[in-house]
């Protein structure tokens, strides 16, 4: 892994790079909302983003519970530590489109709302696993974690299922964005994976290290009272 990261590292950078080129000089633009609808390429494969290793967290979370899986838990911080980070990037590009579009930076609909709930779930399940030294720790965020993952439905549908300020979907379920902006909407949000992927296998090797440590320690710890 050590001769492929760098390679991996290159090819998402420069996948990011043309993501970023087209979204800015290639996509046309809309006749609505001007130049600044291109946001979109940011928003929305971010919030796309964010859900699938919210989703990855909230089956890994499953797993540890199940089977006390370590590997598992691993998964599962690191998943959310990746997902948190394209959220708050949903959270700060969306009132940044917001201003110009709706003439307000926030307003508390469903769809924003729950969000911001969902956001800081992630928030209160990092801040459980960095300060909490319980033993139960881990049980008690996977228990949190899976919480954060009911949100996640209730943050896609809430536009169909209660009358929002947030449009509608233009990806999908018969949205109405052009071919051309859809292309480069999957480019962003390939780049984007990719880039997530590669930020979570870092952080998943640096887990599973920090388990190692810990339970060198906890043995070293139990063969020094038994010494004793």
């Amino acid at each position: 892994m050590k001769r492929v990261f760098p390679i991996l590292a290159v090819g998402t950078a420069a996948f990011l790079g043309y993501g970023f080129y087209e979204a800015l000089w290639v996509a046309p633009t809309d006749q609505l909302q001007g130049d600044v609808y291109r946001i979109i390429y940011y928003h929305v494969p971010s919030a796309w983003t964010a859900f699938v290793f919210f989703a990855v967290n909230f089956v890994a979370s499953i797993v540890y519970l199940v089977r006390r899986n370590l590997k598992a838990d691993a998964v599962a911080v690191s998943a959310a530590e990746v997902g948190l980070v394209f959220c708050s990037v949903v959270l700060v590009t969306g009132p940044i489109w917001a201003r110009p579009v709706w003439g307000i930076w926030w307003t508390w609909d469903w769809r924003l709302t729950s969000t911001l709930v969902m956001w800081l779930i992630y928030i209160s399940y990092l801040v459980l696993r960095r300060f909490s030294s319980s033993g139960q720790t881990p049980v008690l965020a996977a228990a949190l974690a899976i919480f954060g993952g009911l949100d996640i439905p209730l943050v896609y549908f809430s536009i169909w299922f209660f009358r929002t300020q947030h449009p509608q979907p233009v990806v999908g379920d018969g949205g109405s964005i052009d071919p051309s902006m859809f292309q480069v909407w999957l480019i962003n949000w390939g780049a984007f994976l990719c880039f997530g992927a590669l930020v979570f296998w870092l952080r998943y090797r640096q887990a599973l290290r920090l388990q190692e440590i810990e339970e060198a320690e906890a043995l070293e710890s139990l063969l020094e009272v038994r010494g004793a």
